[in-house]
């Protein structure tokens, strides 16, 4: 055995053992329970950043676990490639995105597998590709034919200089934000997938799923946002049969309502406009700006009347009716109910335009005023209707039940539920994603591509402008024939988003090789109750995770995957990786963020920086905050530096020990430092132990020491908390602050005998073990230094010998006055006059009584005796 520990070559040949053994490939065994371990799959971007490390070092760690603990263990790798930052990357680098996409995809395959993850490579797939594409193409046909994927119009973001639609994180302050036009609000066709048909299972299932996060599963909830409310009708004053539709969840300030908000959109706004100028242009300037919910709750809230009105179903007084910038045409019907005395927004819009505002609700206690918001307005557990006529002093579930009642006896309203939650609007007018498998025929209409015909190849050889799409450009793509009438026909240029891809991708892992089939049967065997472990951000939470469920479910409804319910039982989030960021005042307010690696911080002698300056100037830079690894702030860490440097087994040991893995883990050089010497001193223990010869771990208990015997109990004391700690808790930080604390006691115990050799023997091999799924290299190593010719990745996980554990002594501290003293050792069956009479004659003890009698002697069991005197 080499003295040194060189990682880069430990690590190779570990490596190169692993590939040439199969010793990740999972095969289905149903004489092993199956656990499938999954980490979200990353986009590539080009290179792994530290967050990439954590992610998959938590899913390897508990992948590797597993296996030694029995299990038939899956855990696969694969690429989310479709999207706009390959876009984004061919205009920047004048590069096709196919090319810029594969090449990244060599590139970070090449450092995940530097860093020892046991993934199947074999399964591998990028979602880019038509063998994988072609079966989403598939599954929208049948869907499209079932009615739960349909066409109809859509709102969106429009640049009118580019000539294309923006996702709502491209518009910037209401422009795009690569022309920089005022952007427009256009209603075009799209393809929407109905999972609102969905909504009510998907809530409730929430409550079926233990094993994730509460804040995931809240975050979840209040997405969908079931509300019970009042959907009713303002008929039009001068036309009752035609009606104005809202939704309200309180319909208990109905009696509030002293005007009505329409979308730009809406019919009547656009019926209002057609002879008023004025109110044509101002719809107009409704289009600009983003669709997104974000931008509507925070932009400025504008108005403008239409001179329509409707009658108030309860009281047939006129109502006017107001275009509002901030109505979207795209949810409930179009239109709200105003009741400004109860709501914050409509206060707000009733003050600067001078509408009137009518107080319905009181709360006891409580003054009202027109002219300023309170929240007590909205109470609905104190407040009562006033100025309500026969609704008066009802509170809110009895005046929503009678007003209700009321309505339905008009046939001008009831209750009913609705969601937050909006159909899937999956049509993106981008080239870089998989195209739509629908062909539009003047005779026939829009058709599905049938099977035969399948995949619809997207071009890979294309020129990217940024101004609209290229498939609309290209004459070989779109232009066809008709599947049914064969005549002339245009293919669909839009393309699915890119959420498509990922939310089905887990279960095509079970089959990747599968050429016949979406999937087979080998997802009823790796998907069984759900994936084991799924790890990713939660950022994540709401979207990915939602359409993942909801694609499940459809697969299942369509008799693609049994009776699987739910795709993920157990949900980890980890935590950011966060380090601190320095940066310059440039000219024009604009900052210069530097690397810290390239920083030198003074501090004081607390450890606190006081200052930092530039190591190539020596000048001074700023300390900003600690914030997430990012390329905008300039402060990550290349991953592949580290390896070169440390190896990855340092990556991988820094990262699990630095924070427990759903908490942000801040950088430290130092830390990073200490790992790798961490490492180099397991490596020395386990050398300076074969230099004297390995032996048999065979440990005959009665032959051991005092001292021995306690250091075997911590052993096994460890193995079961290490387990613990991977299985249970998911706390790796603490299983590997085990591991450092048995060393320890290793350390200042003397194990020089035959014993005491054969006691090294076994908690070197159980301690090479218990760090294995977080250091696999290092641990491939020894473990072949200590067991000539074993596996560590075949061995079982060190399990706790119940004769190890059993202690015929303990010891106790003994204090005096409470403060600490001295020891005792006492037998475990002691009884307290027992202990009390071995306390006070110790002589530790007895030299601090100071020959006084004792007042009162507390025992603590398995702990402690303090005396006071």
């Amino acid at each position: 055995m080499q003295e040194k520990y060189t990682p880069a070559d430990i690590e190779r040949a570990a490596q190169q053992h692993w590939d040439e053994s199969g010793a990740a490939r999972a095969v289905e065994d149903n004489s092993k329970p199956k656990y499938y371990c999954l980490s979200m799959f990353p986009y590539p971007s080009g290179k792994l950043h530290m967050g990439h490390v954590r992610n998959y070092t938590i899913g390897d760690v508990l992948s590797r676990f597993h296996k030694m603990q029995g299990y038939n263990v899956l855990q696969p790798m694969g690429w989310d490639a479709f999207g706009m930052p390959a876009e984004n990357a061919a205009l920047a680098n004048n590069v096709a995105p196919a090319g810029w996409t594969y090449s990244n995809i060599d590139y970070m395959r090449t450092q995940l597998k530097s860093l020892g993850f046991a993934i199947d490579w074999e399964r591998e797939f990028a979602t880019c590709t038509p063998e994988y594409y072609r079966w989403e193409q598939w599954l929208f046909t049948r869907l499209y034919e079932k009615g739960l994927v349909y066409k109809k119009l859509g709102t969106v973001n429009w640049d009118p200089v580019d000539h294309t639609v923006l996702a709502n994180e491209q518009v910037i302050d209401g422009r795009g934000w690569r022309s920089g036009a005022l952007i427009e609000k256009r209603e075009i066709p799209m393809y929407y997938m109905k999972i609102t048909a969905y909504a009510e299972e998907l809530l409730s299932e929430l409550d079926n799923l233990p094993g994730w996060p509460e804040q995931v599963r809240l975050m979840q909830k209040n997405w969908i946002g079931k509300s019970t409310g009042v959907r009713f009708a303002f008929p039009l004053a001068d036309n009752p049969d035609e009606k104005l539709w809202v939704f309200t969840t309180r319909a208990d300030t109905i009696m509030g309502v002293t005007f009505v908000a329409v979308a730009a959109e809406h019919p009547l706004a656009q019926r209002a406009a057609v002879n008023n100028p004025e109110l044509a242009n101002f719809i107009e300037e409704c289009k600009k700006g983003g669709v997104a919910e974000a931008d509507i709750a925070t932009m400025e809230k504008k108005g403008m009347p239409t001179g329509i009105y409707v009658t108030h179903p309860l009281t047939g007084e006129k109502v006017e009716v107001w275009v509002g910038n901030y109505v979207l045409m795209s949810y409930g019907d179009g239109a709200v109910m105003a009741v400004p005395a109860h709501d914050e927004r409509d206060f707000a819009f009733a003050l600067k335009y001078n509408l009137p505002i009518k107080q319905v609700v009181a709360v006891e206690g409580e003054s009202f005023s027109d002219q300023q918001w309170a929240e007590w307005y909205a109470d609905k557990v104190k407040g009562k209707l006033v100025n309500s006529g026969k609704y008066d002093g009802l509170g809110y579930e009895a005046a929503v039940d009678a007003i209700a009642a009321d309505l339905a006896a008009k046939d001008l309203g009831d209750k009913k539920v609705q969601f937050r939650l909006r159909d899937w609007g999956i049509s993106r007018q981008r080239y870089w994603g998989c195209p739509i498998p629908i062909i539009h025929c003047k005779t026939c209409g829009d058709v599905p591509v049938p099977d035969e015909q399948l995949p619809v190849v997207l071009p890979e050889n294309v020129e990217i402008t940024g101004a609209g799409s290229p498939l609309a450009k290209m004459p070989e793509f779109y232009e066809c024939k008709c599947p049914k009438c064969g005549g002339d026909a245009r293919r669909e240029t839009d393309t699915m988003d890119t959420f498509f891809e990922s939310s089905w991708y887990f279960l095509r892992y079970a089959c990747p090789d599968n050429t016949t089939a979406m999937v087979d049967e080998r997802v009823a065997y790796w998907c069984k109750g759900g994936i084991d472990q799924y790890i990713g951000g939660i950022e994540h939470a709401i979207l990915h995770l939602l359409y993942s469920r909801f694609f499940t479910k459809l697969m299942r409804d369509v008799g693609l995957i049994g009776d699987l319910g739910e795709p993920f039982a157990n949900l980890l989030t980890q935590g950011m990786v966060v380090a601190p960021t320095f940066y310059r005042e440039l000219d024009g307010g604009k900052k210069q963020w530097i690397n810290p690696a390239d920083v030198d911080v003074v501090t004081d002698e607390k450890g606190r920086p006081t200052g930092a300056t530039l190591r190539a100037d020596g000048q001074p830079v700023v300390i900003g905050g600690t914030e997430k690894m990012s390329k905008s702030k300039n402060n990550g860490v290349d991953p592949q530096a580290l390896i070169d440097q440390y190896g990855a087994d340092t990556a991988r040991l820094f990262i699990m020990f630095a924070s427990p893995p759903d908490q942000s883990l801040e950088w430290s050089d130092a830390g990073v430092e200490g790992a790798y010497r961490f490492l180099r001193r397991v490596w020395k223990s386990v050398y300076d132990h074969v230099q004297t010869g390995t032996v048999a771990a065979k440990i005959e208990q009665e032959a051991l020491s005092t001292a021995q015997a306690d250091l075997r109990r911590k052993l096994h004391q460890t193995m079961g908390k290490v387990a613990d700690d991977y299985g249970r808790r998911k706390q790796f930080n603490t299983a590997i602050a085990a591991v450092m604390e048995l060393l320890n006691a290793y350390d200042k115990c003397d194990l020089k005998d035959a014993a005491g050799r054969a006691l090294a023997q076994e908690v070197l091999e159980s301690a090479v073990l218990l760090l294995f799924p977080i250091v696999p290299h290092i641990g491939q190593a020894l473990y072949a230094e200590l067991k000539p010719g074993a596996d560590a990745g075949s061995a079982a996980f060190p399990k706790a010998d119940p004769a190890a554990l059993k202690q015929d002594e303990i010891e106790l501290v003994i204090q005096v006055n409470g403060k600490l003293r001295g020891s005792i050792r006492v037998p475990a069956a002691a009884d307290k006059a027992s202990i009390e009479a071995a306390a006070l004659a110790n002589p530790d003890a007895q030299k601090f009584m100071e020959g006084k009698p004792a007042k009162k002697i507390v025992v603590v069991p398995g702990r402690l005796v303090n005396i006071v005197v």
